[in-house]
């Protein structure tokens, strides 16, 4: 029977008609997408049946291979399902191939979450559910909202998703951070507010991630002049004891123009942070050391000693060497 004109259409047919269209794609990142999912995963956004989850033995094999992860992940997990799970919103990470390996819901809400599959073992890659807050998210790397109407799959339109993707700490994506609410009634004011505390705490779990991975090195926060692990913000350096530089975040490394991804080849702090003025030399370290053994020690040379496993005369000697006096350390 043929469509009234004055009949609304109806989703499947708003996504064709778009996937048909020559530049809706250009004009809307919604519409990129779901031509990816129409066009190169050859889906069908009317087809109901989801995929099969994954068993309870694979998900636990996926669950060890992103322990590191997860890890550190879950304190922000728990923090971030006590922010949102009162809106009957549901906290969600999976892996870079978007399949769920942790979820967080109410139990009230429980049942419905595992009606539309936002449980562990489900898979919400694009080539999987077509556009979706966590396929899409991991697909362009960038956070994402897609809003009930948005997702390419008619089964998928009774939920929204807010997700942001995780870098690990060599600046390589991992996953996807995701909070989805199934409630009719959230509007796109409480959709921004939400999806900006999923990117905080996606940036929160990056943090905790390099930081647990580097726990024997020194963290550099860049920008605010101090360090330690609790400071606030994703740039951080990981320094080890020569003052070298051997990690950082995603972040620090676009603000300090290092490698985007993979590991780093050591190098001086001082030269990372564009703070290096002349090099170097072998009696200059020697001296900051002799300095530092003396600070430590309260200025008395025999304790300084100590602390080097060296003679009196020989620290003597060495400052004599690098031009120190008594007087001068």
């Amino acid at each position: 029977m043929a469509t009234s004109r004055n009949q609304p259409k109806d989703h499947c047919e708003v996504v064709l008609d778009t996937v048909a269209s020559g530049q809706a794609a250009a004009r809307s990142a919604v519409a990129a997408s779901w031509c990816r999912s129409a066009l190169h995963h050859k889906l069908d956004p009317a087809t109901e049946r989801r995929r099969e989850r994954f068993d309870a033995a694979e998900i636990a094999r996926l669950r060890e291979a992103n322990g590191e992860l997860l890890a550190a992940a879950r304190p922000t997990l728990d923090r971030l399902f006590g922010n949102v799970g009162a809106i009957g919103a549901c906290v969600i990470i999976s892996d870079l191939d978007g399949v769920v390996l942790e979820a967080r819901a109410t139990a009230a809400e429980r049942a419905l979450f595992d009606s539309v599959g936002l449980v562990p073992g489900a898979a919400w890659s694009e080539q999987a559910e077509g556009t979706n807050g966590i396929g899409t998210c991991l697909v362009e790397a960038r956070p994402v909202t897609i809003m009930r109407d948005e997702h390419f799959a008619s089964r998928n339109v009774g939920v929204s998703c807010m997700d942001a993707p995780i870098f690990d700490p060599t600046g390589k994506l991992v996953a996807a951070l995701d909070v989805s609410t199934a409630r009719a009634d959230q509007a796109e004011a409480v959709a921004g507010m939400v999806a900006a505390l999923v990117q905080d705490a996606a940036r929160s779990i990056e943090r905790d991630f390099f930081c647990s991975r580097y726990a024997a090195s020194r963290i550099v926060y860049v920008g605010a002049g101090h360090e330690g692990p609790t400071a606030q913000g994703s740039a951080l350096l990981a320094v080890d004891r020569d003052d070298l530089v051997i990690g950082a975040t995603r972040t620090a490394r676009r603000q300090l123009g290092l490698a985007a991804r993979g590991g780093l080849a050591p190098l001086p702090l001082a030269h990372v942070l564009g703070e290096a003025s002349e090099q170097a030399g072998f009696g200059d370290a020697e001296r900051a050391v002799l300095r530092q053994a003396l600070a430590r020690s309260g200025g008395n040379v025999a304790a300084a000693a100590r602390l080097l496993g060296i003679g009196r005369a020989t620290f003597y000697r060495r400052m004599e060497r690098v031009g120190m006096t008594p007087s001068l350390h």
